[in-house]
């Protein structure tokens, strides 16, 4: 049977159409001149040994303005934005209590989740978070997710779920994904699913796992910059992301390259919406706490030439037909 406010709350996230991905956790500081990209994915799947663990005392993000972040995102445009609270690495960037290797122990004592919402609600854009189950420092993974692991990471889904009012959705990395993390018979989908609608039951949780069902979540979900494109035949409810520059986390030479156009983005939210997918693109602040000055203005340029799209009238036929004969229970 189908569940009526869920399938209402798909639709209205479809019909947010365009938002922010706001990449900015260790990796911002830990790979900025590296060779490693975004995580270390050899240690997690070839059993390579950590090359760049992190020190908390190294997150010093002096200039840190989520405001403006914020108000890049209005420029362009974007109605709703998402934040890696915590990314592969396991550093936390709010002051959880079930852990050190968080920003109550950085440089900068300042929680980021809370100064996120705060600034991106303050100009009316729906702020959402992302959650790595996948944490290296914590050595969550494919290879091990203990019972202890399951309670650490639903305390910390609990702790951000009730301490900063309400949450329009929760974006889950690395689990039972192609690159790690736990899996669903360690850490099944209805237990965390049920976990997080206790909290705030509107919260859509969405799940980066490369499924073209909704079995494991509540929006497909398309990680476009590795590839993965929309089948021809989906009609939604799905996301797609992709980047400007060639990492997800800010890098040294991000300030001057040349970012991708206009046209490529709104190429790409157009082909997006037409299956009824809305589509996130990353901007990446920089060391400082700050969007680079080609990040700003390649948003504003957007904004310029953005046109929001008809919100649908009804939910499309074959949205339904795939909620109805998901083997995930709706109702």
């Amino acid at each position: 049977m189908i569940n009526p406010e869920l399938v209402q709350r798909q639709k209205w996230f479809v019909n947010q159409r365009f938002g922010m991905f706001i990449h900015f956790n260790s990796a911002t500081f830990q790979f900025a001149d590296t060779v490693i990209e975004d995580w270390e994915y050899a240690h997690e799947n070839h059993d390579e040994p950590r090359r760049f663990p992190f020190d908390p005392k190294n997150w010093n993000p002096s200039e840190l303005d989520c405001g403006q972040w914020a108000k890049a995102a209005q420029s362009a445009g974007m109605k709703f934005a998402a934040l890696t609270a915590k990314h592969h690495e396991g550093f936390s960037l709010w002051p959880t209590r079930y852990t050190e290797h968080s920003v109550k122990n950085a440089a900068i004592q300042r929680d980021v989740v809370k100064e996120y919402l705060d600034a991106f609600r303050q100009e009316g854009i729906e702020a959402g978070l992302y959650f790595s189950m996948l944490d290296l420092h914590h050595q969550i993974g494919r290879k091990k997710c203990t019972p202890e692991d399951k309670h650490f990471i639903k305390n910390q889904l609990e702790e951000l779920l009730t301490s900063y009012g309400e949450i329009p959705f929760i974006i889950i990395d690395g689990w039972n994904a192609h690159w790690g993390g736990p899996n669903y018979e360690e850490l099944p989908f209805e237990e965390i699913d049920e976990w997080v609608k206790g909290f705030q039951p509107q919260c859509l949780l969405m799940n980066i796992s490369c499924e073209s069902t909704l079995e494991h979540t509540d929006i497909v979900f398309y990680e476009n910059a590795a590839g993965q494109e929309i089948e021809d035949s989906f009609g939604g409810p799905g996301a797609s992301c992709n980047i400007l520059t060639k990492t997800w986390f800010w890098r040294k030479t991000d300030s001057t390259m040349e970012l991708k156009s206009t046209d490529w983005v709104l190429q790409k939210v157009e082909d997006a919406n037409r299956h009824n997918v809305t589509f996130l693109l990353n901007g990446a602040p920089n060391q400082k706490g700050l969007l680079d000055k080609n990040i700003e203005e390649r948003f504003a340029e957007i904004g310029t030439r953005f046109v929001q799209l008809k919100e649908l009238d009804d939910v499309p036929a074959n949205w339904l037909y795939r909620a109805e004969t998901s083997p995930r229970h709706y109702g």
